[in-house]
């Protein structure tokens, strides 16, 4: 089987190292949109018209599923593209409701693009799971930013975490939800700021529902000794190798 993955950029290779971890038998073809990012500030309209795009190329290289790897393009694209696909294709969301569930009684930041803030998607998901808990809703763009320019591990990444939760009471928070995909490469950095706060983050909910989405068809299909991966990327060779590089630091850094 081959698992199509997108995202607006390099983020979404977290969600591959997650997925070839908890799936090693499957073929993975990952798209980055690197040409064309951020999605985190662009229009429904456009993220739409790219994620089309994206679905159309990995379909044509053979895809069985799609994972969006994306929390923004999912809010904006995924509904309209379930409608116009037949093959499963799997969304992220920022992952609230395990945040709540291990709550004792703090507060709770969501970090997200802007566009991801202001979705339906996600204000229903916040609905669907009122709590008495202050939730601090901090768009971070600046980080997506940072990462796709290589600097996750820098100063300047630092004083911008720190800029974004200036304003917050740290101490009385317990939990970020990491609501980009391009968060989970600051993790440690994240950590070492606020050690008693946890990090939560969809990867692994998310790729549990691809495979409950696809169980059947594996068992038609069978699994190959071990899968493939092909990454692709619309700003060409020299982001796919950097890409091949981040994917691979990021395994050794958090052991997926």
């Amino acid at each position: 089987m081959t698992i199509g993955i997108f995202d607006s950029g390099m983020g979404g290779l977290t969600v591959l190292a997650t997925a070839q971890q908890m799936m090693p038998g499957e073929n993975f073809i990952y798209y980055g949109d690197t040409a064309y990012a951020p999605y985190g500030i662009q229009s429904i309209e456009y993220i739409l018209e790219r994620s089309r795009f994206i679905c159309d190329l990995l379909l044509e290289k053979g895809v069985d599923a799609i994972v969006i790897a994306c929390n923004t393009a999912t809010s904006a694209a995924v509904k309209i593209l379930r409608k116009e696909y037949t093959i499963p294709i799997i969304g992220m969301e920022p992952a609230i409701k395990p945040a709540i569930e291990k709550n004792n009684g703090l507060g709770i930041i969501v970090m997200a693009t802007p566009l991801t803030l202001k979705e339906e998607k996600y204000r229903n998901l916040v609905n669907q799971v009122m709590t008495s808990q202050k939730i601090y809703e901090v768009p971070a763009p600046d980080i997506v930013t940072l990462v796709e320019s290589g600097m996750a591990h820098t100063f300047e990444m630092e004083e911008t975490i720190k800029k974004y939760f200036k304003e917050i009471p740290m101490e009385s928070i317990e939990s970020i939800v990491l609501g980009c995909t391009h968060f989970l490469f600051i993790k440690n950095l994240l950590k070492a700021l606020y050690p008693h706060v946890e990090l939560i983050d969809g990867n692994e909910g998310t790729i549990n529902q691809l495979k409950r989405k696809i169980r059947d068809h594996q068992k038609k299909m069978g699994f190959s000794e071990k899968g493939k991966i092909e990454i692709l990327n619309s700003a060409g060779e020299k982001m796919i190798l950097q890409s091949e590089k981040l994917l691979k630091e990021y395994i050794l850094e958090y052991g997926n």
